[in-house]
């Protein structure tokens, strides 16, 4: 090599650090590994309960949440189903919170509520799910906000929180369209108050589009989280409508929930709660949760 080729090498060489810091890098997927969940009411009810598992595990996800169950006989079906597919049932939502809510006023709603509660309770114990799924209030004409906040607590602390932690199953109270828990402040305090590890926060992504940011949510809840549903969300604000979307396809920042998720350390299920469908449908839903979990938007904007 000659002097002059030497020259030019060296110097070039020593460019290298400096291209590379201005050449942008690419982002590093975020940190923990949540796992992805389907809701039992997105698979064909005209499949038996072991085909709707095994539909489940080969799309490709990795749990279920399934829903109160009060026959002894297809609880027993749907715990062979999940352990035949290897397909975990890790959360079972209630089913009887809206129409009989713990904050009414009626005594016959509040036990027909805490019966479900514990039918949910039990068939998680039997399932080896860890969390019930728990709408705490409603607030409406005749139940009053601060109503709402106190008889519900009462009715879990008293009523509910016993059984869930004799059985060790967790109370996942949810924040949904119920005018009730209308911020993370709030939400974060209602469930402190407990001040027992068997109540804690059941985060919708979706729900809370209307009045706030889920990433917002998120960083406040923080560990409180012991579950997620995942569920887009457009709002048509020139003419008052709304829409329910497909993951990716409303205004929810995926990209920026995610990096919220990894800021707080949850690696919990995160579960869907949108449309049902066929294997094909399911598949691609299980691949918009891969790129959601990658740190992408679960869909390229067009």
């Amino acid at each position: 090599m000659s002097t002059m080729d030497r020259r030019r090498f060296l110097e070039s060489a020593a460019l290298l650090p400096a291209l590379a810091a201005a050449r942008p890098a690419a982002a590093a997927a975020p940190a923990g590994s949540p796992k992805k969940a389907v809701l039992i009411s997105m698979l064909p009810r005209t499949l038996s309960y072991a085909e709707r598992f095994k539909l489940a595990k080969e799309a490709g996800f990795e749990g279920l949440e399934a829903q109160t169950i009060k026959d002894p006989k297809v609880a027993d079906e749907i715990k062979e189903a999940s352990s035949k597919a290897g397909l975990p049932i890790h959360s079972v939502m209630n089913m009887d919170h809206w129409n009989f809510p713990i904050s009414s006023d009626n005594p016959e709603d509040v036990n027909k509520s805490v019966a479900g509660m514990e039918a949910s309770l039990r068939n998680a114990k039997l399932w080896g799910a860890d969390t019930v799924l728990l709408v705490p209030a409603v607030v409406n004409a005749k139940t009053l906000y601060s109503d709402a906040y106190t008889r519900s607590q009462k009715v879990i602390r008293e009523r509910i929180l016993p059984l869930a932690a004799d059985l060790k199953v967790i109370i996942g109270v949810e924040e949904v369209w119920n005018k009730f828990l209308l911020s993370p402040i709030e939400f974060a305090r209602y469930v402190d108050e407990f001040k027992s590890p068997w109540v804690r926060a059941y985060f919708d992504v979706g729900n809370v589009v209307l009045y706030g940011y889920p990433q917002d949510w998120i960083r406040t809840l923080g560990k409180r989280i012991v579950k997620m549903h995942l569920k887009d969300f457009q709002m048509d604000r020139q003419n008052g409508r709304f829409y329910w979307k497909h993951l990716g396809e409303g205004e929810i920042d995926w990209p920026e929930v995610r990096r919220a998720m990894a800021e707080i350390g949850y690696e919990g299920y995160t579960t869907t709660e949108i449309s049902g469908g066929d294997a094909a449908y399911l598949k691609d839903v299980v691949a918009r949760l891969d790129r959601f979990y990658a740190g992408e938007a679960p869909v390229a904007k067009a």
